[in-house]
């Protein structure tokens, strides 16, 4: 547990350096959903990408499209900051993401007066250095607050019964209730009605997510046996 009592939980993810893991990006999406909480996806970095904002706008659309505010971020050029900082205001915000993603660099940039330590990304293994070491609460000028917490590099979904995991996909709650089986797994059942949205509004890579967390939350059922 990093935080609690929050309004939000903001995402960062790099668009590159280090290269950005959509699993990993979706798993902390599930955790926020379980926990009830508003998500943002913000993808740093966006000059280090070969084809620039647009396309890394166009890579994480998908997210967009699911309803999660999606924010592309770079600090040397000022570039998606004055909207990011709207988005925070008079709210009390958890940043987290992976090690090196540059959250500390993106609220030092947000707001002169944090002046966290930042850090940079190793570049025989491409993971960042962890530079912040706890989770701090930050009172911001403009009102509200934003934790910045520690970099991770493996996200766990502790807590998440298996049966209630697709209503942690939003796309995948929005068709669940017309499946022919109200306990339906989404897998290998007769008239699964989000199997038969995949392509239109359940993409492949968000249900392969799905149904990975899914093997992984009911395997770790069977070992507590």
């Amino acid at each position: 547990i990093l935080a609690a009592n929050v309004d939000q939980v903001v995402i960062v993810f790099a668009a590159a350096k280090p290269e950005p893991h959509l699993r990993m990006l979706d798993r902390f999406l599930v955790i926020a959903e379980a926990n009830d909480l508003r998500a943002r996806v913000v993808i740093n970095k966006a000059d280090l990408h070969a084809g620039g904002a647009e396309a890394v706008h166009a890579h994480f659309a998908e997210y967009e499209r699911i309803g999660y505010p999606l924010h592309v971020t770079c600090v040397p050029q000022g570039l998606g900051l004055d909207l990011l900082r709207e988005a925070l205001r008079g709210r009390t915000s958890v940043v987290t993401g992976p090690s090196g993603v540059g959250k500390s660099s993106l609220l030092n940039a947000l707001y002169d007066g944090l002046r966290l330590r930042t850090g940079d990304v190793s570049a025989s293994v491409n993971k960042g250095r962890h530079t912040t070491v706890g989770a701090f609460l930050h009172p911001l000028p403009d009102g509200g607050y934003v934790v910045d917490t520690p970099g991770l590099r493996e996200v766990g979904t502790w807590g998440i019964d298996a049966a209630r995991l697709g209503d942690c996909f939003p796309e995948v709650r929005a068709h669940a209730f017309a499946c022919r089986f109200a306990d339906c797994a989404h897998r290998t059942e007769p008239d699964c009605a989000v199997r038969g949205a995949m392509g239109v509004d359940v993409s492949a890579d968000r249900y392969e997510s799905y149904c990975r967390l899914r093997d992984e939350l009911e395997a770790e059922v069977v070992r507590g046996r």
